[in-house]
């Protein structure tokens, strides 16, 4: 099993310096650092790691806008590792899908947890989405072909379970997908 790849940004230096030894230390990948919440998002684009620990306040963008955008594209894990705790810092990190928040100065002990939880959530994320992408592809390729259902009866007096054999065999005969032959029937293109 491959280390887990993390990319650091933290404005304080000394911070930073410990937090990347820490991670090598206990057998992460530290792909990248920086201090800068604009560097950070171009690393993480860059990358690609599994978890991106990020500063909430740093020049360039802050830590929290910087999450917004790796998880809307879906790049990275976030953790959240900031001096501040209050519950306003605490609700926008939430809302901007952090998966982990930790307060400075963090343990070991409880960093490794925090890490390990937010890829596997980020994992489960990912997995729920690709299943969700799946589900819409099916019931788009569903609709096609009740379409061409619809057209097969119409236009040549074919049952529905004939307008479905037609369609599932056409398919099979061509070796392509059944929504490219739906597409055809529905444009005029294959008829029976």
């Amino acid at each position: 099993m491959t280390a887990p790849r993390v990319v650091v940004a933290e404005d304080e230096a000394i911070i930073r310096l410990d937090l990347v030894e820490t991670l090598r230390e206990e057998g992460y990948d530290v792909v990248g650092e920086t201090g800068r919440g604009d560097d950070a998002l171009r690393l993480i684009h860059e990358e690609q790691p599994d978890v991106a620990i990020l500063d909430v306040r740093m020049p360039g963008l802050d830590g929290i806008e910087v999450a917004r955008e790796v998880v809307e594209s879906r790049s990275a894990a976030v953790l959240i590792l900031t001096a501040f705790g209050q519950r306003e810092l605490v609700e926008r990190a939430a809302e901007a899908g952090a998966m982990a928040y930790l307060v400075k100065p963090w343990q070991k002990s409880d960093l490794i947890p925090a890490i390990e939880v937010a890829i596997a959530r980020h994992r489960q994320v990912i997995a729920l989405a690709e299943e969700n992408d799946d589900l819409a592809e099916q019931l788009e390729v569903r609709k096609l072909v009740d379409r061409a259902k619809g057209k097969l009866m119409d236009d040549h007096g074919l049952s529905e379970q004939d307008a479905f054999r037609f369609v599932q065999t056409t398919a099979m005969g061509s070796r392509q997908p059944m929504r490219d032959v739906a597409e055809a029937i529905l444009s005029g293109d294959v008829t029976p």
